[in-house]
């Protein structure tokens, strides 16, 4: 996807959370981690996963998996996979 901003990814990424979760209003911030988000459990967070790469059209490897502690980490390796 060209010309992706951080505003863009966060925009589109809380769009995926709020399907994955079937829930509207949920307030994501850069500092959001899963455990501060009801219903974002394990087999959520796969989902949302799946469906940031499919959105984004990127795909992550293992090691990528293993880096995003918060949304703006996750915003960050999008971000970086994109401009690949």
């Amino acid at each position: 996807m060209a010309d992706l901003t951080e505003e863009s990814v966060f925009a589109t990424l809380q769009v995926i959370v709020e399907e994955v979760l079937e829930e509207e209003d949920i307030q994501l911030t850069r500092d959001s981690t899963a455990n501060d988000i009801p219903n974002w459990d394990s087999l959520a967070h796969v989902e949302i996963l799946e469906l940031v790469q499919r959105r984004f059209k990127i795909k992550f490897s293992l090691a990528d998996l293993q880096k995003p502690k918060t949304v703006g980490d996750l915003i960050d390796l999008i971000l970086a996979k994109s401009s690949k």
